[in-house]
């Protein structure tokens, strides 16, 4: 048995949960539509040039959540899930999923989004386990911080590494699957790298250095 590892957005969804959100509060007018919707395009390009600055990111992602309970978002949520998520489902990931679930391989995801709008999505794909950017919660209430490392590119291993070590895990034999160049740190440690839909950097270091690479789209 062996880790099947895989990141979120764009990997195993047809799209970005985080900037989705984003949009998705604009629209329901839950939020000041011109900074967000603004702010929310410029962190989504910082981030597929590798310059995003995480904790910038983080506490304008988290700002919403500020004040709320996770019962009080748990409607909201689940109406992003339906407006938003649904349409990014991928029948080829779903697919694949099963086929490390019939291997007996142990599932994960590893995202740089957060875990609210994140955990919802991941039990939908059937995976138990996810490594995501943590959401401060105090006294039931959430703070709009991010708390802990997070799990965004050198900050995946760093997460990942604990990981393992707290559920007794190792990378023996470990599958990560990206579309994105931010992984890189991580693709590099695991014995099976397959880049997802890659972006033109992630691609061209796929094929220089002989990684899998793999299409979810096509033909859907």
């Amino acid at each position: 048995m062996a880790l099947a590892i895989f990141d979120l957005d764009n990997t195993l969804i047809a799209g970005d949960s985080d900037h989705a959100w984003g949009e998705f509060l604009v629209e329901e007018q839950l939020v000041d539509p011109t900074v967000v919707a603004q702010a929310n395009d410029r962190f989504l390009k910082q981030y597929q040039a590798g310059s995003l600055d995480i904790d910038e990111y983080l506490n304008f992602a988290l700002s919403f959540l500020a004040n709320k309970t996770p019962a009080q978002l748990a409607p909201l949520h689940n109406q992003f899930m339906s407006q938003k998520i649904a349409p990014m489902m991928l029948e080829k990931a779903q697919a694949l999923i099963e086929k490390h679930r019939q291997q007996g391989d142990r599932l994960l995801v590893i995202t740089a989004t957060n875990r609210f709008v994140t955990e919802p999505i991941v039990k939908q794909l059937g995976i138990d386990d996810l490594i995501a950017c943590e959401v401060e919660i105090k006294d039931g209430v959430y703070t709009g911080k991010p708390t802990g490392v997070p799990s965004f590119q050198h900050g995946k291993v760093t997460r990942l590494t604990q990981w393992l070590a707290d559920e007794h895990e190792s990378l023996a034999g470990a599958w990560f699957y990206s579309d994105s160049h931010n992984d890189l740190p991580l693709l590099s440690k695991v014995d099976n790298p397959v880049a997802v839909n890659p972006d033109s950097t992630l691609l061209d270091k796929a094929q220089q250095e002989g990684w899998a690479v793999l299409d979810l789209r096509d033909d859907q």
